[in-house]
């Protein structure tokens, strides 16, 4: 009987949270744009998420490289190194813990936010004020979180791979030129193109269960902590399945 109950509520947020997501196409993307809090959003969201992506992107790329170097030392292809390490950075390991840091930080930050404007009724206050809630607070944290999280993967992966240099050199001399034109050499379109859109789809999964999770908040200061909590984990959830639906596309496309 517990078992039918939890199927039900899971179907029932399942099918409010795609009713929210079409809400933001079809009320979100009319005009008039917020444009102003849009460009704020952005800011908050990427700029303010920088060093920790640049921080958590470094020390990946150091440790994958420390990590694996033994190994490819004893079945002699550590010449393969940097191909192999920048390629995983890029294809997989960038994209997906980005998300991952990006879910932790900006969903909690969304789903508290929001939340506290609910608990203390500022949200029906721009109602009552004529403006629309929907466009000012959902809208424009989707458009960002979409937007900011591609170029924060970007970035990361960039410093990463200079994390990976890094850790190359430690054992060894490598040029800077010759680590990074060994993989820029090995990659192809189908390493950058995907890796890359999945970002998108990423972002725009992390910002609409965070404003989900904020907006529905349920009253009480013990109802933010739950909304911050349960976007995080949500939003993670779904950064594995997008993850997993991509690797199929694109192996279904040959990019792999």
């Amino acid at each position: 009987m517990d078992f039918l109950v939890k199927m039900r509520e899971y179907f029932n947020q399942t099918g409010s949270i795609a009713r929210f997501a079409g809400n933001f196409f079809t009320i979100g993307m009319k005009p008039r744009y917020e444009i102003k809090e849009l460009l704020a959003q952005c800011y908050f969201i990427g700029y303010n998420s920088l060093p920790l992506v640049g921080l958590t992107g470094f020390i990946m790329g150091l440790v994958l490289t420390m990590q694996l170097r033994p190994s490819m030392v004893v079945y002699g292809v550590a010449s393969q190194l940097p191909i192999m390490v920048g390629v995983a950075i890029i294809r997989e390991i960038g994209p997906v813990i980005t998300g991952l840091i990006f879910a932790g930080k900006i969903g909690s930050s969304i789903g508290a936010e929001l939340g506290s404007m609910k608990v203390t009724e500022q949200i029906d206050a721009m109602e009552v004020a004529g403006t629309n809630p929907f466009k000012y607070l959902v809208a424009t944290r989707v458009v960002a979180t979409t937007l900011m999280l591609p170029i924060l993967t970007i970035l990361g992966d960039a410093i990463a791979l200079f994390g990976a240099y890094v850790g190359v050199n430690i054992r060894s001399v490598t040029s800077f030129h010759l680590f990074f034109s060994e993989i820029f050499n090995s990659l192809v379109y189908g390493d950058i193109v995907p890796a890359v859109v999945k970002t998108f789809f990423f972002g725009f999964a992390v910002g609409i269960i965070g404003c989900y999770k904020g907006y529905f908040s349920n009253k009480g200061t013990r109802g933010v902590g739950s909304s911050a909590n349960s976007a995080v984990v949500l939003a993670s959830v779904l950064i594995f399945i997008i993850d997993l639906l991509a690797v199929q596309i694109t192996d279904l496309l040959g990019l792999n």
